[in-house]
């Protein structure tokens, strides 16, 4: 198993910065890739960017490429979502997750954290 815990979310204004942490504990030896996700009010969640856990390779979806920046920190066991240019329609609870050796998708989650972005 692989805990998850987010933070730094919070109300920014539009065109500002937030940076986001998800540090993980448990088994992370096994963690393949890392990634964020997003839930807006009434829409489906959706996929924002994932790192690999071990190379450092990244992805990202069109609607953040250009803005925000995936990393991690392997000796800390953590991993950041950089969000700059943020608009109104970033807003929503971010959810960071890990993918395992041997899973097909993500499999674990932290709680998410709120991130509201006012016009």
């Amino acid at each position: 198993q692989v805990q998850l815990v987010e933070s730094g979310g919070g109300l920014v204004q539009a065109g500002g910065s937030l940076r986001l942490s998800c540090a993980a504990s448990g088994r992370t030896f096994s963690i393949l890739y890392m990634g964020w996700f997003r839930q807006a009010p009434g829409k489906e969640r959706e996929f924002v960017a994932h790192i690999g856990w071990k190379y450092g390779s990244t992805y990202y979806s069109d609607s953040v490429k250009g803005r925000f920046t995936i990393s991690r920190d392997n000796a800390k066991n953590t991993v950041y979502l950089q969000m700059n240019s943020l608009k109104p329609e970033d807003t929503a609870v971010y959810y960071c997750a890990a993918q395992r050796e041997l899973e097909p998708n993500f499999g674990s989650w932290g709680q998410g954290t709120q991130v509201t972005v006012s016009s």
